[in-house]
Parts: structure tokens; sequence; C-alpha cells
């Protein structure tokens, strides 16, 4: 019969040997790091906040720190300097880019939205709402060349109204502060993202009259993009971030808005759950979050068409010199949700 000095030696021997397999076990889990730059901070982007709160990223071995922008622009800028692995944002950047000359220029790699994710907002309800009440009006339309501002364009155009003579289409003020100026009593009516169009809603400052995206139809709209450089010596990274990104769109497509509106929370703080709920479920009846990763030829021949109507382009870029569907269509043939 074993003694009690013996049975207690191998119990201590049975726990180290646990603690030694566990660090093993954590070192063997390191997470590689991706930083990721969003163009602005919105509940349009829910499925990249869900693969985060769920777990998809680590469950690729992936670590994402993402950062707001606050405009395409600087958000190319942080990426075309190495300040950032990975861009998200309307891939007319990207556009732009290439027809600079850049030699390492930026290359979209999955699509994660498919219509403008604003909303017209009014100073008072107006559930009759038709784009002739913009005739003569002023709108905050955002930054010129960039899609919130070309996407209204389109749209007004769509509508039978030209910018510039039938409506004032502002393009003085910066995104991410259109909400204030508006609130301040800048214009007739403006853009914004959820969540802050039903924040307006809510303290009474702000009516949603119209979805841009609903009107405008397919173009893709946000999309992940990284140096041409990053991609040929970390594909293997790119294809978890996507992966990732897809169980996230999957989740979104089979989960109720108010699940998504839980997932997402912690991603808005300062946005109450019914608000979240609200917004998920807006953005849902749009048919923004379709899991579908890949950027098309022609989605993007539809968002050149809006850029030349907009007078921000003269010549058309290639679709395979700036789109990369190769780690997209992998993930939607592999891709599921645990």
């Amino acid at each position: 019969m074993l003694n009690k000095k013996y049975i207690s030696l191998i119990v201590i021997l049975l726990m180290i040997t646990a603690l030694f397999l566990a660090g093993c076990n954590s070192a063997d889990k390191k997470l590689t790091e991706v930083s990721v730059m969003e163009v602005t901070h919105s509940v349009f982007y829910a499925p990249q906040y869900v693969s985060i709160s769920e777990g998809f990223f680590e469950e690729e071995g992936l670590k994402v720190e993402i950062t707001d922008g606050k405009g395409a622009d600087k958000t190319m800028a942080a990426l075309l300097s190495d300040q950032i692995d990975v861009g998200f944002m309307g891939p007319e950047a990207s556009v732009y880019v290439y027809n600079q000359g850049k030699d390492d220029y930026a290359i979209n790699f999955a699509q994660l939205t498919q219509k403008d994710g604003s909303f017209i907002v009014a100073r008072e309800p107006n559930p009759n709402f038709t784009f002739d009440d913009l005739k003569g009006k002023e709108v905050l339309g955002g930054r010129k060349g960039g899609m919130p501002y070309m996407t209204l364009e389109y749209v007004l155009k769509n509508n039978g109204l030209t910018p510039g003579e039938d409506v004032n289409v502002r393009t003085d003020i910066q995104y991410g502060v259109m909400a204030g100026a508006f609130a301040g009593g800048e214009g007739d009516y403006t853009t914004l993202f959820e969540p802050v169009a039903s924040q307006m809603e809510k303290e009474g400052k702000g009516y949603v009259v119209a979805s841009v995206g609903e009107e405008s139809g397919y173009i893709p709209y946000t999309a992940y993009s990284a140096k041409q450089s990053y991609i040929e010596e970390n594909p293997e990274i790119i294809q978890k971030f996507t992966n990732a990104v897809y169980k996230g769109m999957l989740w979104v497509e089979e989960h109720s808005s108010e699940e998504i509106a839980k997932s997402i929370q912690p991603h808005f703080p300062d946005a109450d759950l019914e608000i979240l709920t609200s917004v998920a479920e807006r953005y849902r009846s749009i048919g923004a979050w379709a899991p579908d990763l890949v950027l098309t030829e022609e989605g993007l021949d539809r968002l050149q068409e809006v850029m030349t109507e907009a007078g921000e382009l003269d010549t058309k870029v290639p679709y395979e010199e700036i789109v990369n569907t190769e780690f997209a269509k992998k993930a939607m043939e592999n891709g599921s949700v645990n």
C-alpha cells in the first residue's frame, strides 16, 4: 500500500505537469496581432464587431486592434505609411491611389457591406418624404470625393435633382462632426450613419426620412484592403482574417436584431440596447449585410460609374489590378459558424 507521503508527492508532480502543459498550451495559442483602421465607427459594420465579440478572430489565431480613422483619406494614408496592416474603407480610396501611380498600392481582398449605410435626416418627422422635398434645400453631404457624398449625389440625380441647382449639397463639414453641426442649426437636412442618426431621433434633434443605400442599390461600399506587399508576405494572415470576418457575417445572418445588438453593445457603450436593436433591424431591412465577401467586377464598375458621375474619376481602374478574390472565395467555400 502506498504511504501518504508518496501519494502527496505524486499529486504534486501531477500538478506541476498540468501547469507545465497549460503553459505550453498558452504559448501554442499565442495570437498574431493585426492592426486595422476603420473609416468610421458605426453599427453599419456590425459583422466586424460580432467577429470580435464572438471570438471568431481568436479562433483563427488573430488579435485584432481596431482604431477609428475618421475618413477614408486618413485611413488610406495610414495604410500606405505602414501605420496599420489592414484598412477598412470604401474601395474608391484604392482607385484614387492606383491612379496616382503608387508602386505598392492597396488591394481590396474582402467586401463587408454592399449598400450605402447613411440615412437622410430631417429636422421634423416626415413619413411621406419624397426627394422632391429637397428642392431648394441645403443638405450636409460630407467630404467631396468620399463615398457618402458621391452616393448621395448619385441618388439625387436618379431622383431628378441636380446638386448645385435644385439642391445645395455642402461638402465643407467633415462627416464625423456633421451631426453636431446639424444639431447646431447648419443645413435643412443631413446624412448620418447609425447609431448617430437614431440617437438624434431619441433626443428630438433630427428624424430619419430616407435610406441612401435603399435608393442606390448594390455598391461595394466598404471593403478590407492591404498593401500589395503585405498580402504577398502574409497570405496566411489575410486568409485567417477573411475567414473570421465571414464567420461574423454568417452569425449576423442567422441571429435576430436583438442578438446582434447584444453582441456589439460593448463596442457602442453610449448607445442603449433598444437603439442598437432598432439600428440593426434598419440595416438588415436594406440588405446591407448579405454574407458575400466577393467584391465583384460589376460592383467595382458601378462604384466607378458613381465616381465618374460625381466628377471625381477620369480614368477607370482595371478590376484585376485592385481586387483579389482568392481569400474571399476560399473563406466562403470553407466558412461556417461553430
